[in-house]
């Protein structure tokens, strides 16, 4: 690392450090006092402030949704931890996580107070006291955030999806929304640089990301997906394929097969000037 990239690495993470801080004074102390459509628009400022900090830029395709959604489920496949500010940069959600994620420094904490359900996924029971949860959630109105491959990936490949998750969307009737995601060099090449996966730490994958000069991230929010009268396996195959389709990923043990078209809405939504996310 030259002078100058160390120069921007420790300039970019003492204002990580600053922004993490104005977070939790926000998440602890003012959170609880406000409506929820306050929450999501102050979470949508925080992490496009975050990507911005981080020189994250968001590409958008499809229709993307906005803060009027209810009784909505993402289904998305899982690359980094930065999935998580890119989603909640457009349409702030409720996100299911494993528990581990609980016990991360400053993560696991902000991620508790956002209202993030953490699940036990080797423990049948706890599965199905989250699954509750989150219908409960989706009947208030909620909108939640699943990751059905259960772990994260290089972006590279896609995992099967878990059909477990998706079980809460079919007694609350929710729209499954599918968005794929995935991390490019300039030249639409996969960059694996922002990947938290196999035996990288977390402390070095926020490393590797920022050393990144740029990341661009692609964001495809694909054509919805009704729950009624489907099971939660169909839902499953259902988002699996379009999602992996978009990405044109083969899901390893599922073949080479994939749907014939692409959804409809696969066109780019322009970005607002100096802005990584839509605006309000």
């Amino acid at each position: 690392m030259n002078r100058n990239n160390r120069f921007t690495f420790y300039y970019r993470v003492s204002r990580l450090v600053l922004h993490v801080l104005y977070g939790m004074a926000i998440a602890g102390v003012i959170f609880p006092w406000l409506s929820q459509k306050t929450r999501n628009r102050i979470t949508r400022y925080w992490s496009n402030s975050l990507l911005g900090i981080l020189n994250v830029h968001i590409h958008l395709q499809g229709v993307v949704p906005d803060l009027s959604s209810r009784n909505v489920m993402f289904v998305a496949n899982h690359v980094s931890w930065l999935d998580i500010h890119l989603l909640n940069a457009v349409r702030p959600a409720r996100f299911v996580a494993k528990s581990e994620v609980r016990g991360w420094p400053v993560i696991g904490w902000l991620a508790q107070k956002a209202g993030t359900l953490f699940i036990e996924r080797a423990k049948r029971h706890d599965t199905a006291r989250v699954n509750h949860a989150v219908s409960a959630a989706l009947n208030n109105g909620d909108c939640i955030v699943v990751f059905p491959e259960g772990t994260t990936s290089s972006g590279k490949i896609m995992r099967p999806f878990h059909a477990s998750l998706l079980q809460p969307a079919v007694p609350s009737q929710s729209a499954i929304w599918p968005i794929a995601l995935r991390y490019v060099h300039p030249d639409g090449s996969i960059n694996t640089a922002p990947a938290y996966a196999d035996e990288i730490t977390l402390k070095d994958s926020m490393v590797q990301v920022l050393s990144q000069p740029v990341i661009h991230a692609e964001m495809m929010y694909l054509e919805t997906i009704s729950a009624h009268g489907k099971t939660r396996k169909e839902l499953a195959k259902a988002a699996e394929q379009v999602i992996s389709s978009a990405l044109n990923l083969v899901v390893p043990g599922k073949g080479s097969e994939k749907p014939d078209d692409l959804p409809a809405a696969q066109q780019k939504v322009p970005l607002p000037t100096g802005s990584h996310c839509p605006a309000p």
